[in-house]
């Protein structure tokens, strides 16, 4: 009875073989497990940034330097953002076919992916405006008439009260924005391309921005009724008043012409 009870064991002894066996398998698994999320994330991130390097050097280097420093031909990328590149080069602007004044809207020579990829490297040069997602450009909720107030006091001088665009000095332009994308909208009015400024969140919030992009969507749709008549382009009153008198003061000239040379035939009769 008692060689018996030396061998019993305590109630115990199992919990505890069990919680070893556990952790040895637990330590076997973090072991051979394959990496993390974060860290295979990290490595396609990383991958991201090698291709758009290499894209780069093909693409751009020419101009903005090897390490996007700038050059005479083309300023310094650092510290523009993935937004900046994802707008340029998603527009068609760059690369660009040869300096000027102004770079113009063209074919867009590069997929998404690799805008994607040129867009992560330039943005490991230096920090900058993130590409704005979906939820922040997207009209879908927004105030088409606030959106209407803050065009027209910050953007019509120059884009016209519509957006139709119009002419600015030494050879430059505001572009027409009928049908430009909204996600490229936001990125212009977050970095400011060329000749226009820039307007941060602490200039015009990300609301207000929306809020711009719902009105120029409403203004430029072809479901948007226009009680005026022909609205000449939508250029605005002065051009409209000049085509009045042009043409309203010349037709009435040329009735008056008229109605002269048919009473004086009408009196040598």
């Amino acid at each position: 009875m008692k060689k018996l009870s030396a061998r019993r064991r305590h109630p115990l002894a199992a919990v505890v073989v069990l919680l070893l066996a556990l952790a040895a398998t637990g330590g076997l698994y973090t072991a051979f497990a394959p990496a993390s999320k974060a860290k295979a994330d990290d490595s396609a991130q990383s991958l991201t940034i090698e291709e758009g390097k290499k894209l780069y050097e093909v693409g751009c280097a020419s101009c903005h330097g090897t390490g996007g420093q700038g050059t005479t031909d083309g300023p310094s990328l650092v510290g523009v953002g993935a937004a900046a590149v994802d707008f340029q080069v998603g527009t068609g602007r760059m690369p660009a076919q040869q300096p000027g004044a102004q770079i113009p809207r063209k074919k867009v020579i590069y997929t998404q992916g690799e805008i994607d990829q040129l867009a992560a490297y330039i943005a490991s040069l230096g920090a900058g405006p993130n590409v704005p997602t979906k939820n922040e450009y997207s009209p879908e909720g927004a105030d088409i008439a606030k959106g209407g107030e803050l065009f027209r006091t910050n953007c019509a001088q120059c884009h016209n009260f519509t957006g139709k665009g119009g002419a600015l000095t030494h050879g430059k332009f505001a572009p027409d924005l009928k049908g430009v994308a909204p996600k490229h909208i936001y990125e212009a009015m977050q970095t400011g391309p060329q000749n226009m400024p820039s307007f941060p969140d602490t200039t015009l919030s990300s609301k207000n921005k929306k809020d711009i992009i719902a009105y120029l969507n409403a203004v430029n749709s072809d479901e948007t009724e226009n009680p005026g008549g022909l609205e000449l382009g939508g250029l605005g009153p002065v051009s409209e008043g000049l085509f009045a008198w042009i043409f309203g003061l010349g037709a009435l000239i040329a009735v008056a012409v008229w109605v002269a040379a048919r009473t004086a035939k009408a009196k040598k009769s």
